[in-house]
């Protein structure tokens, strides 16, 4: 027997009679005639090849092989209902997974704040973080083992798409009693005699691009590279050497007790950027969480760190450097 010639509609039928005990009152349950239900039932037992209900004048009994089949028929009906809502809420946004991919400050900060707040609102949509370099976000996205990602411009392919969603200075970090910490701007060629440790080569090739037209007296080389931005504001927090990154980072860099100078002339500007792949399309809840960190993620850091976040700039002054 071909499963293929069951039709969900002929079990319907035969389960609401079966609860009812009644053709007519099936049929108002359901919508049809009585001739309709009749006709749906005669075939699924057509189909199935033995009776399911003895019909008598006054009433309707479910067969010996009836009750054994009933079952059965409830538990397609029950999943088939399941799967259904289950797409209601897929296409709604309202259940899936997410994966995001962000480097360590944001995703130990300010991403499960927003992953919070959004189970309020979708508490079935799992969203889980995974920390990544900020030299892999790209890759990470274009290869499918994360849905979208968060975090500083990068140069990205035909397989990957950014969105800017806020625009952050680079900053000298330092402690209070810092030489540097009383002036309130400093300048690159403050910088040549200062210790700095800077956190990745991302943030060591970012500030070479940031100088590649400077004098040569301007140039700023790093004392030490450390792997982590957690570790470059631990040591900063020591006094044993300041360091450079985008002003978002005070989101963590509060808690060392550290405050933020301006680099000026020039200020350069780290853009921070949604990706998501341009391959293949988001699940709805990948795009429903994407659209929600888009629209909160500024926020949520402005009122964390205090820093200098604002929205992504279309042009100005500022050099906002890319790799």
């Amino acid at each position: 027997m071909a499963l293929s010639r069951i039709v969900l509609r002929q079990l319907e039928a035969f389960v609401q009679v079966a609860d009812m005990r009644s053709f007519s009152a099936a049929a108002h349950r359901l919508g049809l005639t009585v001739q309709a239900v009749s006709q749906l039932v005669a075939e699924l037992e057509a189909t199935v090849g033995f009776r399911l209900l003895e019909r008598t004048t006054r009433r309707v009994e479910l067969s010996s092989a009836g009750r054994d089949y009933l079952p059965s028929a409830q538990s397609i009906l029950r999943h088939v209902q399941a799967a259904d809502v289950a797409a209601d809420d897929i296409r709604n946004r309202a259940s899936g997974l997410v994966r995001v991919g962000a480097p360590l400050v944001l995703a130990a900060s300010v991403l499960p704040r927003i992953i919070h707040r959004y189970a309020t609102l979708r508490p079935k949509v799992v969203v889980r973080i995974r920390d990544v370099a900020v030299d892999s976000l790209v890759s990470t996205v274009s290869s499918g083992d994360i849905d979208i990602a968060v975090g500083p411009d990068r140069a990205i392919g035909a397989e990957a798409q950014a969105k800017p969603l806020f625009d952050s200075p680079w900053v000298l970090w330092c402690t209070p009693n810092h030489p540097l910490a009383a002036q309130q701007d400093v300048r690159w060629g403050d910088l040549k005699n200062v210790s700095l440790v800077a956190a990745g080569h991302d943030h060591e090739n970012s500030v070479e691009r940031m100088l590649i037209n400077a004098p040569e007296h301007e140039r700023v080389v790093p004392v030490d590279i450390v792997d982590n931005m957690t570790t470059a504001l631990g040591i900063a927090a020591q006094g044993v050497a300041a360091t450079l990154a985008p002003s978002y980072v005070g989101v963590l860099a509060a808690a060392f007790g550290l405050i933020q100078l301006r680099v000026v002339d020039p200020e350069t500007v780290r853009k921070v950027c949604l990706y998501r792949p341009t391959g293949r399309s988001l699940s709805p809840a990948a795009e429903g969480f994407a659209e929600f960190v888009e629209s909160e993620l500024p926020g949520d850091l402005k009122i964390l760190s205090g820093s200098n976040v604002k929205p992504a700039a279309k042009s100005g002054r500022s050099r906002h450097i890319s790799s």
